[in-house]
C-alpha cells in the first residue's frame, strides 16, 4: 500500500492494483499543488462527503479519466447528472470492487455542494483486501459509532483521521479516536490548510507518542509506504 498526501483530506492510495483518490480538492486549497490535478488519472474517486474542500476538482478529474465514483446515493446521483459513472452505497453497506471491500461507516458532519446540492449524510470507508485494511474517516466529530469498526471489520493497519479542530474533531478526539477504532498508527488530515485548522506539529506527535501511538503528518505530495 502506497499513501501519497495531496492535501487538506486528498490522498492517492495504491492498493489492491488500483489507484484510488479520496476528497480530491486540490484547488480549493491554497496550500496544495494545483500541478498535480492532471496527473493522478485514478481509477476510483471516493467523496466522504459534498463539501467544496472536498469536492473541488472532483468532476474535472473524473471527466479526464475513467475513474468510477464511490460515494453515497446523493452524491452518485449528482454526478450522474453530469454524465459520470459511480458506484451509490449508503451507511453500514459494504460492496467488493476489484481492489477489495469497501465498508461505508458513519461520519458526525454536514454535506452539501458548493451550489447548494443536497449531499446527503457524510460517511467514511473502511477498505480491506487479505494484505491490509485502512479507515478513511472524512470530515467527523468523535464518534461512538468508531466502536463498531473492530466489531465489523478487519484489525485496521493505519486510519487517516481529521485533527484540525474547529470543523471536525481536533487531536484530543482524534486520540480517543484511535482508542475505539483500535488502531496504533494515524494519519492526520484536514489540518493547517487555512487558518481555522492549523494546529501544532510537535506537540500533537507528542500527545500520540505519550500513549505509545504514532500520528504520521505528512507533507504536501509526500509518500508513505506501508
Amino acid at each position: 500500500m502506497k499513501i501519497r498526501f495531496l492535501g487538506q483530506s486528498c490522498f492517492l492510495i495504491h492498493f489492491g492494483g488500483k489507484k484510488l483518490l479520496f476528497d480530491p480538492a486540490i484547488s480549493a486549497n491554497p496550500i496544495a499543488n494545483n500541478e498535480l490535478i492532471n496527473t493522478l488519472n485514478p481509477d476510483f474517486v471516493l467523496l466522504s462527503h459534498a463539501h467544496g474542500d472536498h469536492s473541488a476538482d472532483a468532476e474535472k478529474i473524473l471527466k479526464n479519466s475513467s475513474a468510477k465514483l464511490i460515494s453515497n446515493y446523493e452524491i452518485v446521483d449528482y454526478y450522474g447528472k453530469l454524465g459520470i459513472e459511480g458506484h451509490p452505497m449508503n451507511i453500514g453497506g459494504k460492496w467488493e470492487f476489484e481492489f477489495g471491500t469497501v465498508k461505508v461507516v458513519n461520519a458526525v458532519h454536514s454535506s452539501v455542494f458548493p451550489d447548494g446540492s443536497y449531499g446527503s449524510n457524510p460517511v467514511g470507508f473502511v477498505i480491506y483486501n487479505q494484505e491490509a485494511c485502512f479507515y478513511f474517516a472524512g470530515d467527523t466529530a468523535l464518534t461512538m459509532d468508531m466502536k463498531l469498526i473492530p466489531l465489523t471489520c478487519p484489525k485496521l493497519d493505519v486510519a487517516i483521521l481529521p485533527i484540525g479542530d474547529n470543523f471536525t474533531m481536533g487531536i484530543d478526539d482524534a486520540l480517543i479516536a484511535s482508542d475505539f477504532v483500535e488502531c496504533q498508527k494515524i494519519i492526520g488530515c484536514h489540518f493547517d490548510s487555512f487558518g481555522f485548522i492549523k494546529i501544532d506539529h510537535e506537540q500533537s506527535k507528542n500527545l500520540f507518542k505519550s500513549k505509545d501511538k504514532e500520528l504520521i503528518l505528512l507533507e504536501i505530495d509526500e509518500v508513505l509506504e506501508m
